[in-house]
């Protein structure tokens, strides 16, 4: 299994990136995909969510209405536009795959995790 995220960079307040991570080893679209994010300091926190298909998404309060999560199944890829970005938004960004289901009424869960792409937001 691989997440490889890529795009992070370092960008004037204001600007836009465009983070895009990369699965293999796994059935990509049976998975929920998220972006988190760990600032200098920070906890980790969940920046966005999309759901297998693409049909709903989640954002963090933070970057609601300046960052958005899309997927292309067929790519295996999820994408994290960030527009508008601030210096608040610095932070090594993640990438996550999760899927929850139940076998004989086991609940079953696998989670993977990418390396992180560093975003610095700075003028």
């Amino acid at each position: 299994v691989q997440l490889v995220e890529s795009g992070g960079d370092l960008v004037q307040p204001g600007g836009s990136l465009r983070l895009s991570c990369a699965a293999s080893g796994f059935t990509f679209s049976n998975y929920a995909m998220s972006w988190y994010r760990q600032g200098p300091g920070k906890e980790r926190e969940l920046v966005a969510r999309i759901t297998s298909a693409g049909g709903i998404t989640n954002y963090a309060d933070s970057v609601k209405g300046r960052f958005i999560i899309s997927r292309d199944n067929a790519k295996n890829t999820v994408y994290l536009q960030m527009n508008s970005l601030r210096p608040e938004d610095t932070a090594v960004y993640y990438c996550n795959a999760y899927i929850a289901f139940r076998v004989f009424g086991k609940v079953n869960e696998y989670d993977y995790w990418g390396q992180g792409t560093q975003v610095t937001v700075s003028s």
